[in-house]
């Protein structure tokens, strides 16, 4: 040892050469408990035995991660209930949405997989199939319609039995199904909606076509410009990793405030590993007694489960079919031809056609679109200028709110 106690470079070399040796001796122990633990015991040695009863910490470790596999697996199961079962929950949940004052539906995307858009954590969802290792094939969303789900809601919405609708989906359905803008807060953006954030209030372009064909995580900007001052216009998705800030397709004043005021939350057809992370959407600040009674109708186990009033396994469009009849409501049949996305759709400038290549949402051949005039969504009042003037229309070369 050298001089004052500190070791010499060749004392070192020897412990680090000693620890690697150990490190490396705990690993061929471990794999060895490792493969005689996963022998049936009737076929273990005694010599095997003897190395398990050895190595108690390995044996426990290896059981702890067992269970938390065995758990995961469990969650990732579908379960339908029998259809009996399945019809008895749905009267039970009629009677909660009838004598609801206040009912806010949660939508996932397990309501649009009857539209053929994938889920996220299914058998044959996007993060499954990643995590198996497996390609997945882009959808052509353009010919997605809203489901039974989307028209039925949108169809409780118009009884007033459905105050307000929080969607974690981009698809653009529930706009297409007919639901006013004011009854949505799209809290991860649509697809179909571009904005100017350079225009106060944010100037909004719905679009007949997917905007995000260039944007991704952290850019936004979609290649176009704004019609009134000229600006890059961005997307309204906000990605995992992203905080959204739009006010619109977001909502989330509208969303935040339907949440306070609710007495039932339904969610359809959401893992809810997403939505638990919102505490304002679940009223936590109040007593137990006096939040919102939740119904939840997932095939899968969600965070929420146990705070469940009722949870239904079932798939959404039937247990939505079940639920109308139940009510004796009818469900209107989406008419492509009468998609309210036509309507609101702001046309592409002369030379603007080669700036996406997504094919857009058409009407039926030989049928007329409605033209309707065009649904201006809810506002943010414009900011006061010196003198008290309140300013309207651009504020162009402002500076740019900071990306989602």
């Amino acid at each position: 040892m050298a001089a004052g106690g500190s070791l010499s470079r060749s004392e070192r070399k020897a412990a680090a050469r000693a620890e690697l040796l150990q490190q490396e001796e705990q690993r061929d122990r471990r794999r060895q408990v490792s493969r005689i633990w996963r022998k049936p015991p009737a076929e273990r040695s005694p010599e095997e035995c003897q190395v398990l009863s050895e190595s108690d910490d390995i044996v426990r470790e290896l059981e702890r991660r067992r269970k938390r596999r065995e758990r995961l697996r469990r969650r990732q199961e579908e379960v339908c209930d029998e259809p009996e079962e399945l019809k008895r929950k749905v009267t039970e949940l009629a009677a909660a949405v009838r004598n609801a004052k206040h009912l806010v539906i949660y939508t996932g995307a397990g309501i649009s997989t009857a539209a053929s858009i994938p889920d996220y954590r299914g058998p044959n969802g996007i993060w499954t199939l990643l995590q198996k290792g497996r390609s997945i094939r882009a959808t052509d969303l353009s010919e997605a319609e809203p489901t039974l789900t989307h028209m039925s809601i949108a169809s409780l919405h118009k009884h007033n039995l459905v105050q307000h609708v929080v969607s974690q989906n981009c698809d653009g359905l529930h706009l297409r199904s007919g639901l006013p803008r004011t009854a949505i807060s799209e809290l991860h953006g649509n697809m179909y909606i571009e904005v100017c954030t350079s225009c106060t209030p944010n100037r909004e372009y719905v679009r007949v076509f997917d905007v995000t064909e260039r944007t991704a995580l952290h850019r936004h900007h979609t290649g176009r410009m704004c019609h009134k001052c000229g600006s890059q216009l961005r997307d309204t998705i906000v990605h995992f990793g992203e905080k959204g800030t739009l006010t619109q397709p977001l909502n989330w004043e509208a969303a935040t405030e339907a949440a306070s005021k609710a007495d039932v939350i339904l969610c359809l057809g959401s893992s809810l590993k997403v939505l638990k992370k919102y505490p304002r959407l679940w009223c936590m600040s109040k007593p137990p007694t006096r939040r919102p009674k939740l119904y939840i109708v997932n095939l899968q186990w969600t965070p929420k489960d146990d705070l469940a009033a009722l949870k239904l396994h079932g798939r959404c469009d039937e247990v939505m079919r079940l639920l109308m009849e139940e009510l004796g409501l009818d469900i209107p049949s989406y008419d492509r031809a009468r998609d309210p996305i036509f309507a609101l759709a702001e046309p592409l400038r002369p030379g603007e056609e080669g700036t996406h290549s997504r094919k857009p949402v058409a009407p039926p051949p030989g049928a007329e679109p409605p033209q309707e005039p065009r649904e201006e969504p809810p506002q943010e009042p414009p900011p006061a200028r010196p003198g008290g003037w309140l300013g309207r229309g651009c504020a162009k070369g402002a500076r740019r709110r900071k990306s989602n």
